[in-house]
């Protein structure tokens, strides 16, 4: 859309200048609505690490804004007809298999707020949504926060609660509250932080209802569909563009589900260009795995595919011609006609039956976007970023010195992967605006100390365009306590492409150095720590992009300064020979090509496309790749 069309809806036309406020305004509604939660919450999970996000949908369901992915309104509506609400209803759920795949696990909270406008004919209806969807600490099940990793069923992993009416026309439902604060190990975080949430999503209904009674309901409508149509035209045009007409397969897998012995859990993913109509996508499952007896399925009845349509749609947008217009693209409801969507039948890890239990699921939506990557980056010769993992739930539970039990949960991130035209970012998250905990806060609160938080030192896959660093933190306990872990990645590497290589994997290790040292399973419910103990955790770096050995040496060095890759990685892993300190290391020329050339010249003539690193020889018998992994 240019800076002088128009947008007819019913005969009303979209003023562009207007259509661009309607979206800053909507940008801003959401950003208040998550403010207030931040401000409000209770939980270290929601307040501190931010492990939420805020959407505004339409009345016929569509998502509006694009900054994060957000849970989906058509359950609320399957179960409540609209013209059945009333102004001040909130509605909640958090049932994976009743979700239409918006829900992974239950302590996956969502709460729904309708936006109500007055016509002409004085009644007032449903106009639009406002949703807030977040991690809580604990909804019940076998373990503290709900996610056992050895269940086999999901009532091991909490309460399960279908869509209900939380708020009735602005009066509580305390019998619906009592409930669910009755089967949480922390009650009191948990019944604040649904009145946080409850409160900031009617303050930004009020919001809504202010924007549609500044323009009227048909004006502020037909600049919703202009939002719309721009992201999908925009998408076609800029993103979708990029891709050859074609079919690419890839797959990749999970290592482990908490029951069974490691093994490869596949993913797969057939990508189809079509230009015959306009340039779409589709994107099929087939080939994806059997449902695992452990909870790393992720359940939902798609129908089309709407949620699964969004979450994946900002991968595709690493295609833009620039960073900065990657950044500028948002995906919103605009995404969902350029994609269709083939499931396979009941019965795998995307397709799961009930109950098969969930809880671990980000092993499978997360590797997903990995999959997708691949198999873009398949199609566009290798010009999209490498893998990262950027999510992994840790933490410890026990008494405090006062005798009260505590939970501290944590979702660490991780390094992204390297980029055609640049290193990939150390730490980050897959939620916008989410964090670690902070020390002072959780040293205040918890009975532990932080000794090290910062990167781990060679995490980064090796890469002309090195991938991003993980975290290394280092806790020691004060007062015995139990450690947990729901992390991924451990045996298997965020791979590199063209070149580049795996990053390093997940690890833990509890007293190291220490006479008990020993190495905790990534799925782990209840590993004894002493007090005294330290606990260290090195999560996930990205994959490399390109040949590390065309890695200029000025960029080692700078590693080496930065403490992002140790004198023994820049020798074993980029072919760089430098002595001195880290503050000043020394480059020798002359033995850095002569071993540079030495590498070269013991290469095997064919590698794959993609490197998955060691561990994926451990599990697929001694294969050293897929056969996907090569682009012919």
């Amino acid at each position: 859309m240019t800076n002088s069309s128009y947008h007819l809806t019913d005969g009303v036309a979209a003023d562009p200048v207007l259509v661009e406020i309607v979206q800053g305004y909507l940008a801003s509604v959401e950003q208040e609505v998550e403010t207030a939660i931040g401000r409000t919450s209770r939980s270290p999970m929601i307040r501190d690490a931010h492990d939420y996000r805020a959407g505004i949908h339409d009345r016929h369901l569509r998502k509006l804004t694009g900054r994060s992915y957000s849970a989906l309104v058509h359950p609320v509506a399957r179960d409540y007809p609209i013209e059945t609400m009333r102004p001040g209803d909130v509605y909640f759920h958090n049932d994976v298999y009743l979700s239409e795949g918006g829900i992974g696990h239950l302590p996956d909270l969502c709460v729904t707020a309708p936006v109500f406008h007055r016509g002409a004919d004085g009644t007032d209806s449903v106009v639009a949504f406002v949703q807030a969807f977040g991690h809580h600490d604990d909804i019940g099940g076998a373990v503290p926060g709900s996610m056992p990793s050895r269940a086999t069923s999901v009532f091991e992993e909490g309460l399960m609660v279908p869509p209900i009416k939380l708020w009735d026309a602005g009066v509580p439902n305390e019998a619906a509250l009592k409930i669910m604060t009755r089967n949480s190990r922390m009650p009191e975080s948990l019944a604040a932080d649904l009145d946080a949430e409850c409160a900031a999503c009617l303050m930004g209904a009020r919001r809504m209802a202010e924007l549609f009674g500044r323009y009227g309901q048909p004006t502020v409508e037909a600049c919703f569909d202009a939002i719309l149509d721009q992201t999908t035209e925009t998408f076609r045009r800029e993103v979708l563009s990029k891709i050859p007409a074609g079919s690419y397969t890839w797959e990749d897998y999970a290592e482990h589900d908490g029951v069974d012995e490691p093994m490869l859990h596949r993913q797969r993913i057939t990508l189809t260009k079509s230009d015959a109509d306009g340039g779409t996508l589709t994107i099929d499952f087939t080939g994806t795995g059997p449902q695992a007896k452990g909870p790393i399925n992720h359940a939902g009845d798609y129908a089309d595919g709407v949620f699964l349509k969004k979450w994946l749609a900002p991968v595709l947008r690493n295609l833009a011609d620039t960073p900065e217009r990657m950044a500028e693209l948002d995906v919103n409801e605009g995404i969902v006609p350029l994609i269709h969507m083939r499931f396979p039948p009941p019965g795998t890890l995307l397709t799961p039956v009930f109950p098969a239990p969930t809880n671990a699921r980000t092993f499978v939506i997360l590797r997903m976007l990995g999959v997708l990557a691949g198999a873009v980056a398949k199609a566009v010769d290798g010009h999209m970023p490498a893998d990262q993992e950027t999510i992994r739930y840790t933490g410890v539970y026990g008494t405090d010195t006062n005798g009260r039990p505590y939970l501290m949960r944590e979702v660490l991130g991780g390094g992204s992967g390297g980029r055609y035209y640049a290193d990939g970012e150390d730490t980050i998250h897959v939620v916008p605006d989410s964090r670690n905990l902070p020390s002072e806060f959780s040293e205040s609160r918890f009975p532990f100390v932080v000794e090290r938080l910062g990167l781990a030192i060679d995490s980064g896959g090796p890469g002309r365009f090195r991938g991003g660093l993980g975290y290394e933190k280092h806790i020691r306990m004060l007062r015995d306590a139990h450690f947990m872990s729901i992390a991924d990645r451990s045996i298997l590497s965020c791979w590199g492409v063209r070149g580049g290589r795996a990053g390093q994997p997940f690890s833990v290790t509890v007293d190291p150095g220490g006479p008990n040292e020993r190495e905790v399973d990534a799925l782990a419910d209840a590993e004894p720590v002493a007090a005294g103990e330290v606990i260290r955790i090195r999560t996930t770096g990205g994959g490399g992009w390109g040949d590390p050995l065309e890695r200029p040496y000025d960029d080692v060095l700078r590693d080496i300064r930065w403490r992002k890759v140790s004198f023994g990685g820049a020798r074993s892993d980029y072919g760089v020979v430098a002595s001195g300190t880290c503050d000043d290391p020394v480059l020798d020329p002359a033995a850095s090509d002569e071993l540079r050339a030495e590498r070269r010249a013991g290469r095997a003539g064919d590698e794959p496309f993609f490197d998955r690193g060691p561990g994926y020889s451990r599990l697929s018998g001694g294969a050293p790749a897929a056969g996907v992994d090569w682009l012919a």
